[in-house]
C-alpha cells in the first residue's frame, strides 16, 4: 500500500484564515444596534436578535465553507470528488468562535479566545485536507480531530438552545440535522469513504426521540448536553464497529465506557 503525506497550500491556508480571522476582528471597532424581528409561529413568538456579530458569523460560514473547498481543489487526490460534507466542520466551527466573542467584552480574556479559535480553525482545515486522501499517513489523526471537533460542536448547540430556554420543536429542529450530518460525516470518515445513510437516518431518529424523551425532566443544561452527547457517541460507535465487523463481545465496551464518562461528567459539573 502506497502511503500519503500532502500538506495544503500555505498562500491559500494564510489567506482562508487571515479573511475569517480578519472579519471577526472588525467586531472590535465596527458595530450597530442589535435590531430585534418578532416571528409569530403557532403557539410561539420568536423573538430573534440581530446585530454585527450575527451578520460576521453568517459571512464566516460561507468563507470557511468556500475557502475549504479552494484549499481541497489543489490536492492531488481529489480527482474531481464531490466535496460539500468537507465545508460542514470548518464552517460550523467559524460560527462556534462567534459565540465567546460575542459575548466577551474586549479584552485580554477576548484575544486570547480569539487566538485560540484561530489556531483551532487552522487545525480543522488542515485535518479537513488530510482526510481527502485515505492513504494519508496522518489519516487516522485527522479523523480523531475532526470527530472530536464535531462532537464539541453538538455539545454546543445543545447547549446553547437549551440555555436560552427555547421549546422542544425549536431543540428538534437544531438536532435532528446536526445528529444526522454528524453521524454520516463520521462514519463516512472512519469507513475511509464509504457512505451510511441508512445508519445515519436510524442514529438521527433514536436521538431525536432520547431528546424528546428528556425534555421535560429536571436536567440542567449542561447535564442534558452531555446526555445527548453521550448516546449521539455510542451509537456512532457502534455502527462503526458492526460495519467494521469487530467481535461482537468487545464492540459494546468503548462506547458504553466513554457515554459512562460523558454522563458523570454532567452530574459532576456543577
Amino acid at each position: 500500500m502506497n502511503e500519503h503525506r500532502h500538506n495544503p497550500d500555505l498562500d491559500r491556508l494564510s489567506v482562508v484564515s487571515a479573511l475569517i480571522l480578519l472579519a471577526y476582528a472588525s467586531t472590535v471597532i465596527i458595530s450597530f444596534p442589535t435590531r430585534t424581528f418578532d416571528l409569530q409561529l403557532p403557539g410561539f413568538l420568536l423573538v430573534v436578535n440581530i446585530n454585527f456579530i450575527t451578520v460576521v458569523s453568517i459571512v464566516v460560514a460561507i468563507l470557511a465553507a468556500a475557502g475549504t473547498d479552494w484549499l481541497i481543489a489543489g490536492h492531488p487526490h481529489q480527482a474531481d470528488t464531490v466535496r460539500w460534507h468537507h465545508w460542514l466542520v470548518p464552517s460550523l466551527t467559524s460560527v462556534a468562535i462567534g459565540i465567546p466573542l460575542g459575548t466577551i467584552e474586549v479584552g485580554a480574556a477576548w484575544w486570547i479566545v480569539f487566538g485560540l479559535g484561530a489556531l483551532l480553525l487552522i487545525g480543522v482545515f488542515v485535518a479537513e485536507y488530510i482526510s481527502v486522501d485515505p492513504l494519508d499517513i496522518r489519516y487516522s489523526f485527522a479523523v480523531m480531530g475532526l470527530s472530536a471537533v464535531s462532537y464539541a460542536l453538538f455539545l454546543i448547540l445543545v447547549l446553547t438552545i437549551t440555555s436560552a430556554g427555547f421549546r422542544l420543536y425549536t431543540l428538534l429542529a437544531g438536532v435532528i440535522p446536526m445528529v444526522f450530518l454528524i453521524s454520516v460525516r463520521t462514519l463516512y470518515l472512519r469507513l475511509r469513504g464509504n457512505w451510511r445513510l441508512a445508519w445515519a437516518g436510524g442514529i438521527t431518529l433514536i436521538v431525536a426521540q432520547i431528546t424528546a424523551a428528556l425534555f421535560y425532566l429536571p436536567l440542567r443544561p449542561l447535564q442534558f448536553s452531555l446526555i445527548l452527547l453521550s448516546f449521539l457517541y455510542a451509537l456512532i460507535a457502534i455502527a462503526f464497529a458492526i460495519e467494521d465487523k469487530h467481535p461482537k463481545e468487545t464492540m459494546w465496551i468503548e462506547p458504553a465506557i466513554m457515554s459512562a464518562a460523558f454522563i458523570a461528567l454532567g452530574f459532576i459539573i456543577k
